[in-house]
This record gives C-alpha cells, structure tokens and sequence, in this order.
C-alpha cells in the first residue's frame, strides 16, 4: 500500500518514512498542501478512488492546509482514507477534522504502534474488508494452529512458551514481512518492556534454535539493523 505522508516537519517527516518503509510500506513525502494535493489527486488516479493509498495529512501545512487539502479532494471525489496528524487537541479541532472528510485524527505526540494499527485499520475499512484470521498458520513445513496454540515443524511439536508463540503467530501472519524490532516489542510485550532492552533479539534466538536447528532450510532471517522476517527459502 502507497502511503503518502504530508508533514513539513523535516524531522517527523524522516522519522515517518523509515519506520513505515521498515513495516513495508511504500512511502511518498509531501512538505507542502499543494504537494500534499498533487500527490494524492496522482495517486488515486483517473477513477478518483485511490483505494490502494492513504493519506496521513498534517493540519498545518503551508501553502494550503489539511483542510483544504481535505476538502479539495473530497469535492473532487477522491475517496482515499485520510489520517490528519496534528498537534491540536481540543474536540472542536477534531470534529472540524472530521467533517471535512478526514477518516480518523491523531493527535501528536502519538505512539508509532498506534498509528500503524490506525493505518491498517482504514486500509481494511476502506476496501470494505474485516480483518481474515485463519485458524491455521502455514509457512513450508512450519504449521501454527491458533485454536490450540501449538507449533510444529516437519510434522514434530514444538515446545514453545506463550511469548514464544505469541512472537512466532506475529512473523508467521505476513510471511516474507519485514517487522521492526519496535514493532514486535510494541506487539508481543506491549508497554510492558523497556523500549532500550534486546529482549526481541533473545527471544529470536530462542525461537531460532527451537525452529531452524537441524533443518536444511532456515526460516528466520536477520535483516541487520532493520528487524526480522520469516519466511520460506526460495525454490
């Protein structure tokens, strides 16, 4: 999914785009509203949808801000999702927000976490869709059964704990996806741990051992400085 992050905050904007680029997303900046516009009107394209993109839209922009871009694209028919960002708090900032045609509104500072949860879901809401959970989890010869909560490889059961899993149920439910470090903490321990500690990469060789020791092909892969992924080896 395109993403287009209008902010002329050179520093947010930056911020922004690697973590996102680091979730897999495609990542298009905008410094000003007419850029803003411009990007967005390229983007949902000749059927005025834009249904593959959204737009994360801080209020205030120069040249034209959040709400006029808002409202220019909504006049025009572009159906994007829109997230306005934005630094100003009170209940009528965000009705007006809102009523200009803006899907969701989230106010800075935010939690990086939270806003890739609000991003995937007006992805889903925008394509009319409820979120798919399979009950079973299959990546080669790696099987994750949700309804009871095991793991097998090559038809042996794993012995794995509730963190164990619950870190193996995140990597295995978008094969191939890189996850940030940030984001299987945010994930699998929540605010519970120190955003500094290395217990992801503990917990990784833990599941490494378990999982790819003995196995001629490897599952879980290190992308250094980035996070990890897991994923099937290539034919």
């Amino acid at each position: 999914m395109k993403l287009i992050v209008a902010e002329d905050d050179a520093r947010i904007a930056a911020f922004l785009e690697r973590g996102l680029r680091a979730e897999g997303y495609h990542v298009q900046l905008a410094g000003t509203g007419p850029e803003a516009l411009a990007a967005a009107q390229e983007a949902a394209g000749s059927d005025a949808q834009g249904e593959d993109a959204l737009l994360l839209l801080d209020l205030m922009l120069p040249g034209m801000n959040g709400l006029e871009v808002c409202q220019t694209l909504r006049a025009a028919g572009v159906g994007m999702p829109i997230l306005m960002l934005t630094a100003l708090s009170s209940l009528e900032d965000r009705v007006t927000g809102l009523r200009t045609g803006a899907d969701d509104y989230l106010v800075k500072p935010f939690e990086f976490e939270e806003l890739l949860a609000r991003i995937e879901a007006l992805a889903r809401r925008g394509r009319g869709l409820r979120p798919a959970r399979a009950a079973q989890l299959v990546v080669d010869d790696l099987v994750f059964d949700r309804q009871q909560m095991r793991a097998s490889r090559a038809g042996r059961a794993l012995t794995l704990t509730a963190r164990e899993l619950a870190l193996l149920e995140l990597l295995m439910s978008a094969p191939g996806r890189l996850f940030s470090r940030e984001r299987i903490l945010a994930t699998v321990w929540g605010a519970s741990e120190d955003p500094l500690t290395n217990v992801v990469d503990v917990f990784i060789r833990r599941l490494r051992a378990k999982i790819d020791e003995g196995h001629p092909r490897p599952l879980i892969h290190t992308v250094r400085g980035m996070g990890y992924r897991l994923e099937a080896p290539a034919a």
